[in-house]
């Protein structure tokens, strides 16, 4: 269940016509961004109730503007419903098949656990998965042996998409085992540390991470990556990670970037926020950072 008062909020706001809610953005029309539900949960390796979260983010968006500050600009482009996909845990083939026939520019997923991710990127990468590039923003590296929401890079991998155009940003101290660490490093996968991610900014991240290649991109954002403070409702978050607001800009750089072909967001365990939705929040602002780098492919 979600907090009670997180629900009342979404329900208590007053409308106002000058402020136009993101909410209003998803619809059946036709666009060229796409946002699906997988509600994924079942083969987490910590039991989450993360199959909650994609209707709560749909929820939240109820909050916000589509007027971005920075940028002087609305959102105009609107969010195509592509539906929620039934037992994703059991039905990774109507995932990918649903993305593919879709054939948007760029997909964003709402998970989910992590392992929507394999699914995800299948489907948004469809058959290139051969000069394909990953990034993830994420605490931990997801090789681990096994089906589960600690594996998705690795099934990746094994179905054919080369290591070498791994870039994993926030990589987190005592959040990897040595084995994990060391299997990351023999693949050649490149890795920026929450330590080096600290030195160099996250905007140079995102661009080291897009590199000069022109195959298509997949980025899976696990918000356990950030803060344990900022992410209460992420059960593998640890303190020390990155801010929201560096996860906000990330989502926003990449999104902007006309190779990223699909987005996830993940991790997000909607049962266990805090009193004041801060995590789901997060994950319907990620949605609106994407949206706003979208738009920014047009100049």
């Amino acid at each position: 269940m979600l907090p009670q008062s997180f629900l009342e909020s979404l329900v208590t706001m007053a409308e106002d016509s000058k402020w136009p809610r993101t909410a209003s953005l998803i619809s059946d029309a036709e666009s060229p961004v796409g946002l699906i539900d997988i509600p994924a949960h079942k083969t987490s390796i910590s039991e989450t109730s993360a199959h909650l979260t994609p209707k709560a983010i749909r929820g939240a968006l109820t909050r916000y503007s589509t007027f971005s500050y920075s940028t002087q600009e609305s959102i105009t482009t609107g969010l195509q419903d592509l539906g929620e996909i039934t037992n994703p845990d059991e039905n990774e083939a109507e995932t990918i098949s649903r993305i593919t026939s879709a054939n948007k520019p760029l997909t964003i997923a709402l998970g989910g656990d992590n392992s929507v991710t394999y699914a995800a990127a299948l489907g948004s990468l469809k058959d290139r998965l051969s000069s394909a590039r990953l990034v993830t923003l994420d605490a931990h590296h997801d090789l681990r042996d096994g089906v589960s929401n600690g594996s998705p890079v690795r099934r990746l991998i094994e179905g054919g998409l080369n290591p070498k155009n791994i870039v994993q940003i926030g990589i987190n101290d005592f959040s990897n085992s040595a084995d994990y660490a060391k299997l990351a490093q023999d693949l050649g996968i490149s890795v920026i540390s929450r330590t080096a991610l600290a030195q160099m900014g996250i905007a140079e991240a995102c661009k080291i991470a897009l590199g000069e290649g022109t195959g298509p991109v997949f980025v899976d954002i696990d918000v356990d990556v950030c803060d344990r403070s900022v992410v209460p409702a992420c059960p593998a978050a640890a303190p020390g990670g990155i801010s929201a607001f560096e996860l906000r800009q990330a989502a926003r750089l990449l999104a902007a970037n006309p190779n990223v072909v699909g987005m996830d967001i993940t991790e997000i365990d909607a049962a266990k926020d805090s009193s004041d939705g801060r995590t789901v929040r997060l994950g319907a602002l990620l949605v609106l950072e994407m949206l706003a780098g979208f738009q920014l492919r047009f100049g």
